[in-house]
């Protein structure tokens, strides 16, 4: 078996299907998934019904700007199930900054922390970037996954705050949490329509049918 590399993470070939998987910086496991050994290497299966970040690339979003040695602000990192993968994808050289504001996710979040180098938990409300400026420096990419009605405004506090010029921003859009009176293309086409007066879009995907009622969208800061 041969892994295929990928841009966000890589295809192990099990068997005469691929699946989406990260090499894995520990060997435990944070959610129950699945390891499969291709030579000297482990890695770790990642399950896109459980990811939003991994419903889009199995979807086919492409440019996600999380590499090995990316710093990485994770905003609604919950039990860490996506922040895991991000951290494997990172690697040692890179750093993932996880910050939720709810005390029973972040109490399992630390648990998967204090078993890798490469992340720091930090209890925070994404909508005031200013308190916990002082523990996340610039980064490469900032990921949002918060099931606020001011999504959009509190990921682009959050990346005027702390990405790089020329920095990703992953943005997961929940649109029910925005407006239920609306259908969810509408929402999508609204938050377009505002992310694209203040940065770059790169590419937006539905995250149908692992996630209803969400989308993605990769943009860059200009």
């Amino acid at each position: 078996m041969m892994p295929h590399q990928q841009l966000k993470g890589v295809f192990v070939d099990k068997g005469r299907r691929l699946q989406l998987a990260t090499k894995a910086l520990v060997p435990d496991p944070v959610y129950g998934e699945k390891f499969i050994r291709v030579g000297h290497d482990l890695y770790r299966i990642w399950d896109a019904k459980k990811s939003k970040l991994g419903a889009a690339i199995m979807k086919g979003i492409s440019q996600i700007g999380i590499k090995p040695g990316s710093k990485v602000l994770y905003l609604g990192c919950s039990t860490g199930t996506t922040a895991s993968h991000v951290s494997d994808i990172v690697g040692n050289d890179g750093f993932v900054y996880g910050l939720d504001f709810a005390p029973r996710v972040m109490r399992n979040f630390m648990f998967v922390v204090e078993k890798r180098k490469n992340m720091l938990p930090i209890f925070g409300d994404a909508k005031q970037p200013e308190s916990y400026k002082k523990y996340v420096g610039d980064v490469d990419v900032v990921f949002q996954d918060v099931a606020q009605r001011d999504q959009v405004g509190i990921f682009l506090k959050n990346v005027d705050f702390f990405l790089k010029p020329g920095g990703f921003g992953l943005l997961t859009v929940k649109a029910k949490s925005i407006d239920v009176s609306k259908y969810p293309e509408v929402i999508f086409k609204e938050v377009k329509q505002i992310l694209e007066k203040v940065v770059t879009i790169v590419d937006y995907r539905s995250l149908e049918p692992f996630e209803r009622d969400h989308a993605m969208f990769v943009v860059k800061k200009k």
